[in-house]
């Protein structure tokens, strides 16, 4: 007989490895969609909560994803559009949504995406910025980017030695162009914005747009790593739930 769990439990669980009173005051993380009270058998955890990853999670399960299926107050439920095609794709299977996005940002992906995938092994990690040492031409850090992520979605290059680099996973393009955000030579991160591009340009700093999902596509794998301990005591079975980059291979 499956073991249960109440989605109240589980979003304990998901607090005590990271609080949701760490995010971020625009930011929706916690309960999407489900009844505290309820009691679920399965958990999958996937980057977000797309079609793919709610036809991979069983019925009556939880899914817990990185990005928050709703951000801001609804008016309507259309359910021709996003987000509440997919709302309604996870009621018909009775699954449960909670979103870990930027608190877990600053307790553990930001921190992995450093060590484990850029190799920084000490690395300084301050709220969603982490830093490492780096002794190299802002080429030799390209290279080096490309490597680690796959892609480039675009950079702002820089003639300055880079001595230090700091990485934001997701969307950090803004903190480019904000001024005393970044105190390092260059920035890794995803989703840089023409302006912010001019601004980095002027205050001589290089930035490498690796792509939100590239940079951030380990969470199932970090979040299973965090949860797994607490969910076998409970004899839950948590799956990794695949979700798909949005934007199509191959464009050049």
């Amino acid at each position: 007989m499956a073991q249960k769990i109440s989605l109240h439990s589980l979003l304990d669980i998901c607090n005590e490895i990271s609080p949701f009173s760490l995010q971020e005051s625009w930011d929706n993380s916690g309960l999407i969609l489900g009844d505290p009270n309820a009691e679920i058998t399965a958990v999958a955890l996937s980057l977000e909560a797309d079609e793919n990853a709610i036809a991979a999670a069983q019925n009556g399960s939880c899914l817990i994803a990185h990005h928050p299926l709703i951000f801001s107050p609804l008016k309507q439920l259309d359910l021709s559009t996003y987000p509440a095609k997919l709302l309604a794709l996870a009621i018909h299977k009775n699954i449960s949504l909670i979103a870990m996005h930027t608190n877990f940002d600053r307790t553990h992906l930001n921190r992995y995406v450093a060590k484990e995938i850029l190799g920084w092994q000490e690395s300084d990690c301050d709220g969603f910025i982490c830093t490492s040492k780096f002794d190299g031409s802002f080429d030799e850090l390209l290279s080096l980017t490309r490597e680690k992520f796959g892609a480039i979605k675009s950079a702002v290059s820089t003639d300055r030695r880079i001595k230090k680099v700091a990485l934001i996973a997701g969307s950090g393009g803004s903190f480019a162009g904000e001024t005393g955000a970044i105190d390092a030579d260059a920035l890794i991160t995803g989703d840089l914005k023409y302006h912010d591009a001019i601004a980095a340009k002027t205050a001589g700093i290089g930035v490498i747009d690796a792509g939100h999902y590239e940079t951030e596509r380990d969470f199932p794998l970090v979040l299973h790593a965090a949860l797994k301990d607490a969910l076998k005591e409970k004899g839950i079975n948590a799956i990794i739930a695949p979700s798909k980059n949005p934007f199509s291979d191959g464009i050049r």
